[in-house]
């Protein structure tokens, strides 16, 4: 059992996560700054349910202060969440065209965000990390050329089992392209 949680606020300079595993009767917790060493806590509970149960209640309590389920590290994340993350940078693209960084603007960010964790540094200035519609156009075509590929698909099938026909996810790995996605920060 594991979660991801991502809070962003660009205005307050909040960019942060929250990362939780409970194995055994342990709970690994690690948290920190978006793109910077995690500080680590573990918690020795002595059985797997008192972990899991202090997993769900930290969980909780970090859902109720504003973070959200996001991607460790922009390693994985589902076609839908790329196709939103796509629609979210139509939206920023006239905004900075048009250099007009309300707080609308801020909301796109944020959400934007919170799809794709993104090192910023340690001062967020939301008014710069998109300086041109280029800067904006360069992160959807990344976003797009892995749409364009194909997820390596996993199936398992007993042995005298015909398949039933089920839709899986598809998933994708944006590690493929972080390197090359915040060109100039």
């Amino acid at each position: 059992m594991e979660i991801y949680l991502v809070f962003v606020d660009a205005i307050r300079n909040s960019n942060k996560f929250w990362a939780a595993i409970v194995e055994d009767g342990n709970l690994t917790v690690q948290w920190g700054r978006v793109g910077y060493q995690a500080q680590t806590k573990v918690h020795t509970l002595g059985n797997h349910q008192r972990a899991v149960s202090k997993f769900n209640n930290l969980v909780a309590e970090k859902k109720g202060k504003g973070y959200r389920e996001s991607q460790p590290e922009i390693d994985t994340c589902d076609v839908y969440e790329i196709e939103r993350a796509i629609g979210l940078l139509n939206a920023i693209r006239s905004y900075v065209i048009h250099r007009n960084f309300d707080q609308h603007y801020i909301q796109l960010l944020n959400q934007y965000l919170k799809i794709v964790p993104t090192p910023l540094g340690m001062q967020i200035n939301p008014y710069t990390i998109y300086r041109t519609h280029a800067d904006v156009d360069h992160q959807q075509e990344l976003l797009n050329s892995l749409l364009a590929t194909p997820a390596p698909q996993a199936v398992a099938v007993a042995v005298g089992h015909t398949p039933e026909s089920t839709i899986e996810p598809k998933v994708v790995s944006l590690k493929t392209i972080s390197k090359n996605f915040w060109r100039h920060l």
